[in-house]
């Protein structure tokens, strides 16, 4: 028989322990060991009982969330979901939670918070089941990102984009590098563009991430790479040396100005439950580039961008996935590699090499 999912509930609010506790309860295979109303309270009981998952707020009486996250970390990594209201005051505080470690951010509203609770049941019970799944042994510095899944009417890529027909637009020299990311993607994306010299081909980047987020992140890896990186704005064109990244909360697709690459942010609905999706990206992709493209699908949860990937390789598009081992969810790319859509499959370390390779190979 398999064993239970054991959570701790860290928040201040009585009410939050109560309806979470209660949704899990739900679920045969969860059991709540324990709660506690600030991070002092849960390092006591820690020392009895340890959980495979924490759902942990941020903002807490005696100790912050994240000097909590930060301990546990150290101590003893441990899948935590952040569950918090990411009021636009709060958002760098709940940002270096992320980047502390952080599997899955449940955004809960200010107002109407019991509702909210009660209506999310689903949710929260299928983000503590994708947290104990995490590989935390493919975060280096336990550091990973994205936004909790949405149980919500699963809505395809045509709502946003027609598919192409590749070489109607394939006549130029330029190329560029299109990657998609979600859970574990924070520290991926930080591995990859971190190595890149500034003279790498233009990247357009979707890394499923809230409102808020995405500028702050983007803001961290330009401090950290040659390569300019930035959130993007409607209109950017895409030139070696820069990476795009699409906002949270908007759509990024790839378009053709003349024989320029440009990209477009748009509202539109939530596709694969996601916005941005990679799966419009990666259409947009594959119908503007075509084989002029690398596409490469990075480890997270669920499946948006595995079609969109086997769009860019049936468009004539190198595309690799990252491989099992190295992926803290190894959700996308296994569906993109179960239809075929991955000319190689490599581990994160490799990554980097190919789209500096692809880029030589380019001039």
């Amino acid at each position: 028989m398999t064993s239970k999912i054991k959570v701790m509930i860290v928040d201040d609010s009585a009410l939050v322990r109560q309806v979470v506790s209660k949704a899990l309860a739900r679920d045969a295979g969860i059991e709540v060991i324990a709660t506690a109303s600030d991070p002092v309270f849960a390092i006591e009981k820690l020392r009895t009982a340890w959980p495979d998952v924490i759902v942990l707020d941020i903002e807490m009486p005696r100790m912050d969330g994240i000097s909590f996250l930060r301990k546990v970390m150290t101590e003893r990594p441990t899948p935590v979901i952040i569950c918090s209201s990411l009021a636009e005051t709060g958002a760098q505080a709940t940002f270096d939670a992320m980047a502390a470690g952080a599997v899955t951010i449940i955004t809960k509203p200010k107002a109407g918070l019991k509702g909210f609770l009660e209506d999310s049941a689903n949710d929260i019970v299928q983000a503590v089941r994708t947290a104990a799944r995490a590989n935390l042994r493919a975060l280096p510095r336990a550091q990973a990102a994205a936004s909790a899944p949405q149980h919500r009417p699963k809505i395809s890529v045509d709502a946003m984009l027609a598919p192409g027909t590749p070489g109607a637009m394939a006549r130029t020299t330029d190329q560029l590098i299109a990657i998609g990311t979600s859970t574990g993607g924070t520290q991926a994306l930080e591995t990859v563009l971190t190595r890149l010299p500034a003279t790498c081909l233009g990247i357009v980047i979707v890394q499923h991430m809230p409102e808020k987020f995405t500028a702050m992140f983007a803001e961290r890896l330009n401090s950290l790479c040659e390569i300019e990186v930035r959130e993007a704005r409607d209109g950017d064109r895409v030139v070696p040396g820069r990476a795009l990244i699409a906002p949270g909360g908007r759509h990024m697709l790839l378009k053709r100005s003349g024989a320029q690459y440009i990209v477009e942010v748009t509202d539109g609905p939530l596709i694969n439950r996601h916005k941005p999706s990679v799966d419009v990206l990666f259409r947009s992709v594959a119908k503007f580039a075509g084989s002029n493209a690398l596409g490469i699908i990075m480890t997270g949860m669920g499946d948006d961008g595995a079609r969109g990937l086997k769009e860019l390789h049936d468009a004539g598009a190198r595309t690799i996935a990252q491989d099992e081992a190295s992926c803290v969810v190894f959700g996308m790319p296994r569906e993109a590699i179960k239809l075929g859509a991955a000319d190689e499959i490599m581990p994160l370390s490799r990554i980097p090499e190919a789209m500096i390779s692809y880029t030589r190979a380019s001039m």
